[in-house]
């Protein structure tokens, strides 16, 4: 023959345990502060893109531009200036506080690369792109 187990008889009297399906973990509010997981975003306060907005805005004024994009990272902050929708940027505004102490936060950087002024006084390195054109006599 076969051996059947028993189940357990439970009287009404009884009270029935039951036992948690997963470890519970422990509050948010008993752990040890960490750092947040979510990573940070680097991004112009409104000060600073306004500086670059009215920059941009008198060189639309003036037809040398025509488009701008905003790129938002957690590394860099970006504005790019396009001459037209469909090409690359002429120019990048870049934002990069890790290079606050060393070279500066901020960078104007062209199509090919080269980092025309660096800071971290955003109107003095936004005047490399701000100057104004005139006649030579």
């Amino acid at each position: 023959g076969q051996t059947h187990a028993r189940e357990p008889q439970v009287s009404d009297s009884e009270p029935i345990a039951f036992r948690p399906l997963r470890a519970e973990r422990a509050p948010e509010t008993t752990r040890s502060p960490q750092r947040s997981t979510v990573p940070q975003v680097v991004v112009f306060d409104r000060q600073e893109l306004g500086e670059i907005l009215n920059v941009y805005g008198r060189r639309v004024a003036a037809g040398d531009w025509r488009d701008y994009a905003l790129d938002m990272g957690r590394d860099c902050a970006t504005f790019s200036v396009f001459r037209r929708a469909s090409e690359v940027p002429i120019y990048r505004v870049e934002k990069r506080p890790a290079l606050a102490r060393k070279q500066g936060a901020f960078a104007v950087v062209t199509a090919t690369g080269l980092i025309l002024k660096r800071g971290n006084d955003l109107s003095r390195v936004l005047a490399v792109i701000d100057k104004t054109m005139r006649l030579v006599d």
